[in-house]
């Protein structure tokens, strides 16, 4: 099995609910993230490839108009934690890749959430 991974960023805002009163996160701040694709294939095309990084401009795309510069909040209608977002972006770039396996958001060098299914969609 062969596996490609390509990182993005992009910077948003977000408030997160149902925490504590006075957790700081249920106020309003921001994050400059990463999110890392994972594709997989058990061949590679005639170049060589799983997907052409070229290709994956289009998740460039899709981040940079939906959720960068945003309050994440006004924009997707769950509450906006990392876990949450990975689920949502790997949704959304199933239907621009069929061979994503995982998606991987990070909001700082130090805190990651991936989300990949429990079954193989190879």
């Amino acid at each position: 099995m062969y596996t490609i991974r390509k990182e993005f960023s992009f910077s948003a805002s977000h408030t997160l609910k149902e925490l504590p009163e006075g957790h700081p996160c249920g106020r309003v701040h921001g994050h400059n993230y990463i999110v890392v694709v994972e594709l997989r294939s058990s061949s590679l095309d005639k170049t060589g490839f799983v997907t052409d990084y070229r290709e994956l401009e289009r998740i460039k795309t899709f981040l940079d108009e939906k959720v960068d510069h945003v309050h994440l909040n006004d924009v997707v209608s769950f509450n906006p934690t990392a876990e949450n977002l990975a689920k949502y972006f790997f949704t959304e770039f199933r239907k621009m890749f069929s061979n994503v396996t995982a998606v991987e958001v990070q909001e700082t060098p130090r805190t990651s959430a991936r989300y990949e299914p429990d079954f193989d969609i190879s």
